[in-house]
């Protein structure tokens, strides 16, 4: 697999599953994802600025995170945490502002990985036209440079 791009798979039908290798120990990869003051820095497209609104990485916990265009758009993002295994696996849902009731499952699980770290994210969609539009809308684009921007910042921290 190639380190710097990420692998795009379909298992079913309500299915993405996205695979990366992070060339930084689980332990920071996965603090990059659970921490508040991380996430402004890698979260999203570039083209966004990304607030921590609210962030409880606990089970039963709410995260919530704005992210403003250049024009002073905002566009919310939100769901609650339902599992939380440092560094092995966080579980959470997830749902755009925009598009209410279309609620994501989706799970992170990071894995050792000869020295590295291979990050699965799988999102269980409701539909699988909740999936297709949400992949048709940007998500390939999205989720590529958001984990770019997180390889540039795993390389500060490490």
């Amino acid at each position: 697999m190639n380190q710097g791009l990420p692998k795009f798979e379909f298992p079913s039908d309500r299915e993405v599953v996205i695979t990366r290798i992070f060339d930084a120990p689980r332990e920071l990869v996965f603090k990059a994802s659970t921490d508040p003051d991380l996430i402004p820095l890698w979260w999203g497209p570039r083209r966004f600025a990304t607030a921590v609104e609210r962030m409880e990485v606990k089970p039963g916990g709410v995260w919530r995170f704005i992210q403003r265009d250049q024009d002073g758009n905002e566009y919310a993002f939100s769901g609650v945490y339902r599992e939380i295994v440092p560094p092995v696996r966080e579980v959470h849902t997830f749902e755009f502002a925009g598009m209410p009731g279309h609620v994501i499952l989706e799970t992170s699980t990071f894995e050792e990985f000869k020295g590295k770290t291979k990050l699965i994210v799988t999102d269980l969609f409701q539909t699988v036209e909740d999936r297709d539009g949400m992949f048709n809308s940007g998500m390939k684009e999205g989720a590529t440079e958001s984990m770019d921007r997180l390889e540039e910042l795993l390389k500060k921290q490490n």
